[in-house]
């Protein structure tokens, strides 16, 4: 979901007049946060998932099925009508408007107990949501909707808007962006106003014997050349932001007990994001074509890619400041533990002035380059009303404004300030699943998959480069089944992960995973 601010949206040109005030202010906001919360220690796992939920609407004279445009109401309704187990959910908005986020209100804590409750939440957040939809209507646990971008794929119909509004898409239309918070669609505007066109999302087509070759699509508004000039042969063309992010997944977050830990946990789990992804496929078509991939992430980080033609490296650099190999929605670029150095083999990308910045200010050399390569990315979603913030106020807005527009499959997450929140990490690739048992064994797995890596100090690490090709080989048809991915040789239990002085081996960092 991101920082939810609320307040009065910047357009991009106004952004992008503030934004390296936002990146200083942000630098600063970490150093805060840093020398504030480095030490704390937390001796109980504590953990939750996030569940997106689709909203689908079934004709009831005709059985058709349509995305159902009403998410805002539905949580307003939800928010004046309290149920039994209100107090064991919470519900929040999501990119688009047949979307609804639910998670546990309260993160689940001992492992024999949350093995046994995980499934039992989730049945009561889908009831919980049914309960409250109008009678026509389901909630589904899907990644894409096989129809979305199709003619009246949503209820109420409405139409695209190629020649104004956020998205100016064929066939997103504006009206299917979240009406209940203004963040979705600033994103949207602001991520195609700064890329200099609109986004271009190219899925290759799923190929039989009835497919044409070359497949080639005849699209609306064809009078305007320049609305499709991205568009691919034997691909199937998606030009809006509401194709990545109006899909579903499945996230899992962990406390981890110090920030030691943290680290172990973003880069060993780094490596098995795209074998989970795989595992979990289940993206197998888009606006009504068969997909020859299977997962929603290659379409999410188009969706998302607001990189001028200089930093994709079309142009030689002029206006901009660096090339940018990824899209902010991308595999992570860097191994944040002592052990990871080495298999640092893809060159990083990252703002010198803000390393010096953070060396300066007594943050860790791999910390501070895993910072400044966040800050490579300008602000893409401003509220006036942060700007004026008072100047003795401890905030972490600006900061986390760039940390929530970083969409990498691990999430690097540092405590909230004036909380007892300890730092965190996110597993964010795993595919959404049909039913409220797949999504439990999923987030289950993940979880004993957390806990047998620091049980048995497991070395999964391999060069990133490695990693990077994994993910792509995820995307693919029936990877699971057909394809190769690369692992690791050899022995997997080490005792390298940490030295004698530090914090995560004194009996004050003890972890508790079972009773308490």
């Amino acid at each position: 979901m991101g920082l939810l601010t609320i307040g009065s949206p910047l357009n991009w040109p106004e952004t992008k007049k503030i934004a390296s005030f936002i990146q200083e202010q942000g630098i600063k906001e970490f150093l805060l946060l840093y020398h504030k919360l480095n030490s704390r220690m937390k001796h109980t796992l504590k953990w939750g998932d996030e569940i997106e939920y689709t909203l689908v609407r079934i004709d009831p004279s005709t059985h058709a099925a349509q995305l159902y445009l009403g998410a805002s109401e539905l949580l307003k309704l939800m928010k004046e009508k309290k149920s039994d187990i209100s107090d064991e959910i919470t519900w929040q908005p999501e990119y688009a408007e047949y979307m609804i986020e639910g998670v546990p209100r309260i993160p689940f804590g001992r492992l024999l107990d949350a093995f046994k409750t995980v499934e039992c939440n989730m049945k009561k957040r889908r009831l919980d949501l049914v309960a409250n939809l109008p009678e026509d209507c389901i909630a589904l646990t899907i990644s894409a909707f096989p129809r979305l971008g199709c003619d009246d794929f949503c209820y109420p119909v409405v139409k695209p808007t190629p020649d104004s509004g956020a998205s100016r898409s064929l066939f997103f239309p504006d009206a299917a962006i979240t009406q209940g918070h203004p963040r979705f669609k600033t994103l949207t505007r602001n991520i195609r106003e700064r890329r200099g066109t609109k986004v271009a999302i190219n899925v290759p087509i799923y190929r039989d014997i009835c497919t044409p070759q070359p497949f080639i699509e005849n699209f609306p508004n064809q009078n305007d050349p320049t609305s499709t000039f991205a568009a691919l042969p034997n691909h199937i063309y998606l030009d809006a932001m509401g194709f990545g992010m109006g899909c579903s997944c499945l996230q899992i977050t962990f406390q981890a007990c110090c920030i030691d830990e943290a680290r172990i946990l973003y880069d060993q789990l780094a490596t098995m994001c795209p074998i989970v992804m795989a595992l979990s496929a289940a993206t197998p078509a888009i606006r009504g074509y068969l997909l020859d991939w299977d997962c929603r992430w290659g379409i999410i980080s188009a969706s998302v890619d607001d990189r001028t033609e200089e930093e994709r490296g079309i142009k030689p650099l002029c206006n901009d400041q660096f090339v940018i190999p990824k899209s902010r929605f991308a595999s992570v670029s860097f191994y944040l533990s002592s052990m990871g150095a080495k298999f640092n083999d893809i060159p990083l990308v990252y703002n010198k002035d803000y390393y010096n910045t953070l060396i300066e200010g007594g943050v860790d050399h791999t910390l501070a380059l895993h910072v400044a390569h966040l800050f490579i990315r300008d602000p893409i979603s401003v509220f006036s009303e942060s700007l004026n913030s008072p100047e003795n106020e401890e905030t972490v807005e600006n900061f986390e404004t760039i940390q929530s527009t970083n969409w990498q499959s691990m999430r690097f997450k540092p405590p909230p300030l004036n909380s007892s929140i300890g730092w965190r990490v996110e597993f964010r690739p795993t595919e959404l699943q049909l039913t409220d048992f797949e999504n439990a064994a999923f987030v289950t797995f993940i979880l004993l998959l957390s806990r047998t890596i620091l049980k048995f100090n497991l070395n999964l690490l391999i060069p990133l480069s490695k990693v990077d090709e994994n993910i792509a080989t995820a995307l693919k048809r029936d990877a699971v089944l057909n394809e190769k991915f690369y692992f690791k040789q050899g022995h997997l239990i080490t005792t390298g992960y940490f030295s004698r002085s530090s914090p995560f081996n004194s009996s004050l960092c003890s972890r508790n995973w079972w009773t308490s």
